[in-house]
């Protein structure tokens, strides 16, 4: 694997390329995965062409890490601050093809969330297959929870001919009704705004196209898995999307949210998901 620094819309960035030409770019903002073409050439994650990049501003691409806390759900800014802060690089290990980012807490972190942390971020790169693997280490004193997602934008041609398979018998609470139910669908597909959180299936999930289909999995410490499309009308209220990038996305994502993790002092936590190329 050949590692590079970059610069990526103006922000560092490092690229990997793997020895069958399929390429890994991570923005250090946020350790955010922000791109995967694999040795066809064929970009795997969506990038909006509005998308921010400041080097402040949460990047609407790749795969932003939610946490300490996803969503609205707690006292923090959305999604939490991972997402917002510059992460360190790592020494990769080249051998494994793995990238590694680490963010500890410091005084802007501790203003916001009151507990020392050590975050770390690998993403490992493989013909056909891309693994991001998210770890928190509680460095404090005293235990602290928190929730976390990997929140991928996966990228599709067209929405409107994708589906998204395996999550037929899950338990399911769609946000747009505030509705409970266990999903009936073999396949889920996509005509208007999306927005779900289902109880994470055993087996991976898949995201069938014309053009092929990618494997979804995901740790059994991810206990959710969030699907989301904004649909044609909120996208046209997203100043950081084009009116029509709502028909190339859909975010399928490793979460952890509906019941939080307390990490006692010294303990560790891991979620991943991984991506394969079928």
């Amino acid at each position: 694997m050949e590692i590079t620094p970059i610069d990526f819309r103006g922000q560092p960035a490092v690229r990997a390329t793997g020895a069958d030409a399929s390429t890994l770019t991570v923005a250090l903002h946020g350790a955010q995965v922000l791109s995967w073409t694999t040795a066809d050439g064929g970009e795997r994650f969506f990038i909006s062409p509005r998308a921010v990049f400041d080097g402040k501003t949460a990047i609407r691409a790749g795969v932003p890490i939610c946490c300490p806390q996803f969503n609205m759900r707690g006292m923090l800014p959305k999604h939490g601050f991972m997402r917002n802060l510059p992460w360190e690089p790592q020494p990769a290990d080249t051998a494994a093809g793995t990238l590694v980012f680490r963010l500890r807490d410091n005084e802007a972190t501790r203003a916001l969330w009151p507990h020392a942390f050590e975050a770390r971020l690998d993403v490992t790169l493989a013909p056909g297959r891309l693994r991001i693997a998210l770890t928190l280490t509680n460095i404090d004193h005293a235990p602290w929870a928190f929730a976390a997602a990997l929140h991928s934008y996966l990228r599709v041609d067209d929405i409107a001919q994708a589906r998204l398979e395996g999550l037929e018998g899950a338990n399911r609470w769609d946000s747009l009704r505030d509705d409970r139910h266990v999903e009936t669908s073999a396949a889920l597909r996509f005509d208007a705004e999306f927005d779900s959180v289902y109880a994470a299936p055993a087996k991976p999930l898949r995201l069938v196209q014309p053009s092929g289909t990618l494997e979804i999995a995901q740790s059994a410490s991810c206990t959710e898995t969030v699907v989301w499309n904004p649909g044609a009308e909120l996208c046209a209220r997203l100043p950081d999307m084009p009116a029509d990038g709502y028909r190339h996305m859909l975010c399928v994502e490793a979460a952890r949210i509906d019941e939080q993790v307390t990490l006692a002092p010294g303990a560790q936590w891991q979620g991943w998901q991984q991506l394969t190329v079928l």
